[in-house]
């Protein structure tokens, strides 16, 4: 089911009592706000422009319409000089999060030509039309004294670098509502002793917002159970279109994997996941053993097409992994493997399901005949993140009842990993091996982490500012 774009509100502020004094002014302005709700609507958000505001009355009805129309975060721009008393109540009715935009028409006046105007009526109103910044000390005032959270956005209407950060808060506001929406499933039970994995679920919805749908194994057994030949045959068709299937994998575990897959993109659709952390061991012999030992492909295939799927039941990785997947950074389930010393390089991965999109060359389905630290055999996936830079994320339930975000940027190098049928990759950071493996690990996460591909760390740093929550970053 595709989602709707996200709702991003605009307003400008001005003064009432310039437009009688500077002809053109208030349209000139006007202009520029237009320009601004064009490049938003660019970047895909659904933008609900309600003009320029210069007087109190006007603040609250644009605060109650954004509260109507339900808006995921609100651009102020500041089109000249206005009164604070234009913008407070916006964001008291609104209780939307605020960008303030002190843009700039041009990165700096033409003081020549400015100058041999000659008539100081209309400098003063070209001065107007470039007194952006005028404004920001007073709204920032007000907003610290009322408690109101905000954040700013520096320099002129076309440049790159304004433009990066507005189209930064805009996807981290639409990274914010597609978590509150979002469906996560919990099937099975954790991984008996991992202390560090146990969720506190409730602390998650009330941080994300998302919904967390517990499942049992019994569903998903149903869903098996009314998988039709054809679902299997077009199944296996998609493992080899999308896999590298090694020639070592026996006919009866890809059928027993495409089986499982069919079964899973079912559960899914059904009860519309958006993410899926899971674990299970069952007794031996049994059918749901049989199920759990098979589910490696098809959870893969659900991580590749924007349904995360973390083993081990790690509910706060997989949200990790939602997370980069909305940021389009991919996001893999990735533990510590190893530190090359030599190289100074950590190698991270996991057995189980991996993200196919982020990977370096082939994604390849092995078997394996033994799932190490787990019961049973079957098929795994075996690939490499792709090099370049990368994002390593955690969402951490640290002490005092705290959630934060934990992140760091590195590179994926080229060079030998273990081919034992896991992920695992190499990677390089600012910090040595040594530093970034003791720097990361004091923080606290649990052990697994999401890793995705690109530098996010920024925008996943303004996600925590609009979720209300700390980003520790470790490099």
């Amino acid at each position: 089911m595709e989602s709707s774009p996200t709702k991003i509100g605009l307003f400008g502020i001005g003064l009432d009592t310039y437009w009688p004094q500077f002809a053109g002014l208030r349209e000139r302005l006007l202009g520029y706000q237009a320009y601004i709700a064009k490049r938003l609507a660019g970047l895909g958000a659904e933008v609900v422009d309600l003009g320029l505001v210069d007087d109190p009355d006007k603040a609250r009805a644009a605060g109650d319409a954004f509260a109507r129309e339900g808006v995921e975060a609100i651009f102020l721009y500041v089109s000249t000089y206005a009164l604070s008393h234009t913008v407070l109540p916006v964001a008291q009715r609104a209780k939307a999060p605020i960008i303030v935009l002190g843009l700039q028409p041009e990165a700096a006046i033409d003081y020549a030509a400015f100058n041999a105007l000659g008539d100081r009526g209309l400098m003063t109103g070209e001065w107007l039309a470039h007194c952006q910044a005028c404004s920001v000390p007073e709204i920032a005032n007000v907003f610290n004294g009322c408690g109101i959270d905000y954040h700013l956005v520096t320099g002129y209407l076309e440049e790159d670098y304004a433009w990066a950060e507005i189209a930064a808060w805009a996807q981290a506001a639409s990274v914010r509502a597609a978590l509150r929406d979002a469906r996560i499933g919990i099937l099975g039970h954790y991984y008996c002793g991992m202390l560090d994995v146990y969720t506190d679920v409730t602390r998650l919805a009330s941080v994300f917002g998302s919904h967390f749908e517990l499942l049992e194994m019994d569903a998903l057994k149903a869903q098996r159970d009314r998988v039709g030949a054809g679902d299997v045959a077009r199944k296996l068709e998609q493992f080899r279109a999308e896999f590298a299937v090694s020639p070592e994998c026996e006919g009866k575990e890809l059928e027993r994997a495409a089986l499982t897959s069919c079964a899973l993109d079912r559960l899914a659709s059904e009860k519309r996941l958006g993410a899926l952390a899971y674990y299970y061991e069952g007794s031996e012999g049994n059918e749901h053993e049989d199920i759990v030992t098979s589910v490696i492909a098809g959870n893969t295939l659900l991580t590749a097409h924007h349904v995360p799927v973390a083993g081990e039941c790690e509910v706060k990785n997989v949200v990790a992994m939602k997370i980069l997947d909305c940021f389009g950074a991919g996001g893999s389930f990735s533990e510590f493997y190893v530190v090359d010393y030599k190289d100074d390089v950590v190698l991270w991965g996991h057995d189980g399901p991996a993200h196919p999109a982020i990977a370096e060359g082939e994604v390849a389905l092995v078997p394996l005949s033994v799932y190490h630290g787990k019961p049973g055999k079957g098929l795994s996936i075996q690939m490499s993140v792709r090099n370049g830079p990368v994002t390593l994320l955690s969402v951490v339930q640290g002490p005092g009842g705290s959630t934060f975000l934990l992140v760091a940027e590195g590179e994926s190098v080229s060079g030998p990993t273990l081919r034992i049928g896991n992920t695992n990759s190499r990677y390089r950071f600012p910090l040595s091996a040594r530093e970034f493996t003791e720097a990361w690990s004091k923080a606290g996460p649990a052990h697994h982490c999401a890793i995705g591909v690109g530098k996010v760390a920024g925008r996943i740093e303004k996600l925590a500012r609009l979720l209300g929550v700390e980003c520790r970053r470790v490099c």
